[in-house]
């Protein structure tokens, strides 16, 4: 494969990765021309939100080609355009071939959740410690263990589902809500924990099919559906979304937790606390149960 590598401004972004694309390219990327210097500058805000530029000042577009004869058509092609006016083609290379599934592999190790709850991708061995654990490979939905939203809901899940194999009667996470399920990780969790009854939900039908994937590997049993799937009241109700949708589904998640029941929210950065709180005042008192790297788990009893 070769990689054609061009120089644009901020404005030619747009227009000429839709043509990079129309001439065929298997893929186009852009990255700051000036990331680890004195002149870089932040371009993305807040996970979720969209970001306020089209691109850097002085971006790096490259574009892969399956063959050069491609990546040069591409290049003499884009040069005569007008919309290519102060763009500047820095060169085609060759791109060496890598074993990309056995590279994006090694990208993902086991990660720790507490000292005896793992999760595992399938290509690796369970750690020895690992009495609980869940296999888990990265895929198109949200949720691997690797974010600091999700572990912190497992240390949730595994802290509370504990009290359950301790001896103490039934199960207190009982019947439990994943709302905006991705993976299914969580749901996964609880049941893993001990849960008796597990909905997982999303909006998106590919988090669905995931989610049924990894309970089926995972030999637990829950319930999978769109969102219209979640029925009645929860002893706990589980979302790892973003703030901004948390504050909106706020009626709703509220009126799906059971009377003594948990609420388990995540996706919240720390400076969301207090509008997270207004938020939930009329039904819940939320606090600040759990943080890690500028992200909190916020929890409520109903």
């Amino acid at each position: 494969m070769f990689e054609l590598s061009l120089m644009c401004p901020e404005d030619r972004i747009e227009a000429v990765s839709d043509a990079l694309d129309a001439l065929d390219a298997l893929s186009v990327s852009v990255e700051d021309a000036d990331a680890q210097t004195d002149a870089e500058r932040e371009l993305f805000g807040e996970p979720g939100m969209p970001p306020p530029k089209e691109g850097w000042q002085r971006s790096r577009v490259v574009a892969l080609f399956a063959s050069e004869e491609a990546a040069r058509e591409a290049q003499q092609l884009l040069a005569v355009q007008d919309f290519f006016a102060g763009c500047q083609v820095l060169g085609v290379s060759h791109v060496p071939e890598q074993d990309w599934v056995r590279l994006t592999q090694s990208q993902f190790a086991p990660v720790e959740i507490t000292p005896d709850f793992w999760i595992v991708p399938t290509w690796h061995e369970l750690p020895p410690q690992a009495l609980r654990s869940i296999r888990l490979d990265p895929g198109l939905a949200f949720g691997t263990g690797t974010h600091p939203t999700t572990r912190m809901c497992l240390r949730w899940i595994a802290r509370h589902g504990a009290q359950g194999t301790s001896g103490s009667g039934s199960n207190p996470l009982g019947r439990v809500l994943d709302y905006g399920c991705g993976s299914g990780i969580l749901a996964i969790g609880a049941a893993k924990f001990g849960a008796t009854d597990v909905d997982a939900v999303d909006i998106d039908p590919a988090a669905v099919d995931s989610t049924v994937l990894n309970a089926q590997a995972n030999e637990v049993q829950l319930h999978a559906g769109l969102p219209d799937k979640a029925t009645g009241t929860y002893q706990t109700v589980l979302a790892n979304i973003l703030a901004t949708p948390l504050r909106v589904l706020a009626p709703l998640l509220c009126g799906h937790v059971a009377p003594g029941g948990n609420l388990v929210l995540a996706g919240i950065l720390e400076r969301q606390a207090s509008e997270l709180q207004e938020a939930y005042a009329p039904w819940v008192a939320l606090e600040v149960a759990d943080s890690e790297d500028g992200w909190i788990l916020m929890t409520a009893r109903r």
